[in-house]
């Protein structure tokens, strides 16, 4: 992996709160182009459910003559039904057993399709288990929540590459946080501000796009994250207390995992207009409003908690986009230094607050996952992953190097978003590709850039 930049010192005097302007790119209104009947047959849910079984291996490797169908009465009706069956053939499930070289074509097959972060990690949750896991967040892990309370309408090509139809993620695909709950064998998690079509019996999303820890009461900070779930909390065992149905009774509320994914809004904003020296020093009222997010659950119950660092913020086409003199501040693999300078200082200093919170809660497992090397690594090494474009835009405006442009995001008319998205990190600038995302969830999965070293499936619970 490519050397990350080194951590600084962070100094001990504290500032006073300072006010953010994550700046939020509203995308363009319409509603998503209808599927095709081919499309239909591998769509996906927005829980990850599979609507119909993916009928191209069969299609592909069964000769027609493989299924049978059965025609009932005679005459006209009989033709009609005929008829029906064989536009129905290929959809058929075969009996037959295959021989052997097909077999290995289909194994070989297999093996070739891509794969997701729960199987590369080697576990899965049992199905009896019921695991439930709440996050909080920014649009790095945003399920839909801005949309659903923005009322923006996302169209292709937003998760064009797993979802039937845009679903308010700002990807193609799949974000981190799906790739765990696969990982935990729990549906995806919905937005709390979506109230059509959700369900919250594994856990609710908290996290919003533009999302930051300050100021405090602006929606939808850190802060009104934790008290919408404690809003979520306490009308779910009220209803439960009534003889009703609740989402989640208070035993899964207990055990439940609590993921923070939040920090980035923060950082960038201060580093929009401040030096180095003054950002860091900025540092611990954001670290500040963190603990308090965890002391609240942690008063309220919560006892298991996942919290990550931010990741190369130097290495966003976002940041590379922005005019500058010259590329002094520019790393081996083109990233600006003094932005993954920062990151790396901030997660040293969030490392710090998960081990004093640690001390402080003896009964609570509290695990840090350092995010910046996992996505550093993605620019520094990409061909191992398979990437070709590690600092440009896949839909974007503009052309190399970075192809993005601030008045041009992927949702405007004459964005055209790149032919195959798994060929590239970053997505829209900001967030990464559902191919960059199996990535990260893989190496959280694999514990190694955690702290402690805990492996994910310790929240498998029945």
């Amino acid at each position: 992996m490519g050397a990350a930049p080194s951590v600084p010192s962070l100094p001990t005097r504290s500032t006073a709160h300072h006010t953010t302007h994550d700046r939020i790119y509203t995308y363009g209104h319409g509603l998503p182009p209808p599927r095709s009947r081919s499309h239909r047959r591998t769509a996906h849910t927005e829980s990850g459910a599979t609507r119909q079984r993916p009928p191209h291996l069969y299609l592909l490797l069964l000769p027609p003559q493989h299924v049978t169908c059965h025609r009932r009465g005679q005459g006209r009706r009989s033709r009609r039904r005929g008829h029906q069956c064989r536009r129905r053939r290929h959809r058929r499930r075969a009996v037959l057993p295959l021989p052997l070289p097909l077999a290995v074509a289909v194994e070989l097959l297999a093996l070739a399709l891509p794969f997701t972060a729960a199987a590369a990690s080697g576990f899965r949750c049992s199905p009896g288990s019921r695991p439930v896991l709440f996050n909080f967040g920014d649009s790095n892990s945003d399920t839909g929540g801005m949309a659903a309370a923005r009322g923006w309408h996302l169209t292709r090509p937003e998760g064009r590459a797993y979802f039937p139809r845009p679903t308010g993620r700002f990807c193609d695909g799949r974000l981190t946080v799906d790739f765990l709950c696969e990982s935990l064998n729990i549906s995806y998690l919905s937005p709390f501000l979506k109230a059509l079509g959700s369900n919250y019996s594994n856990g609710a999303n908290f996290a919003s796009a533009g999302a930051a820890t300050m100021p405090r009461d602006v929606p939808f900070a850190l802060h009104i994250q934790v008290q919408e779930f404690l809003y979520f909390r306490d009308r779910s065992l009220e209803l439960i207390d009534q003889g009703l149905s609740g989402p989640i009774d208070a035993q899964g509320f207990q055990n439940a995992l609590y993921m923070i994914d939040i920090g980035q809004n923060d950082v960038n904003a201060l580093l929009s207009n401040l030096p180095y020296d003054q950002v860091v020093a900025k540092f611990p009222p954001i670290l500040a409003e963190i603990k308090d997010a965890v002391q609240t659950l942690y008063s309220n119950g919560s006892r298991n908690f996942w919290i990550h660092g931010t990741g190369a913020l130097g290495c966003l086409p976002q940041k590379l986009a922005i005019p500058r003199k010259n590329d002094s501040d520019l790393d081996q693999y083109g990233c600006l230094k003094t932005y993954n300078r920062a990151a790396v200082a901030f997660n040293a200093a969030l490392g710090s607050l998960c081990d004093q919170l640690s001390a402080q809660m003896k009964d609570a497992t509290i695990v840090y996952t350092d995010l910046f090397p996992i996505k550093y690594d993605l620019v520094a090494n990409h061909t191992k992953y398979g990437f070709d474009k590690p600092l440009m835009t896949c839909c974007g405006y503009g052309g190399p190097p970075y192809n993005y442009d601030f008045n041009k995001g992927c949702q405007t008319k004459d964005v055209t978003a790149c032919d195959d998205g798994s060929k590239f990190v970053s997505w829209d600038g900001v967030h990464l590709t559902e191919a960059a995302n199996a990535v990260v969830a893989k190496a959280i999965l694999s514990s190694q850039y955690s702290k402690p070293s805990l492996k994910f499936d310790q929240f498998c619970r029945g």
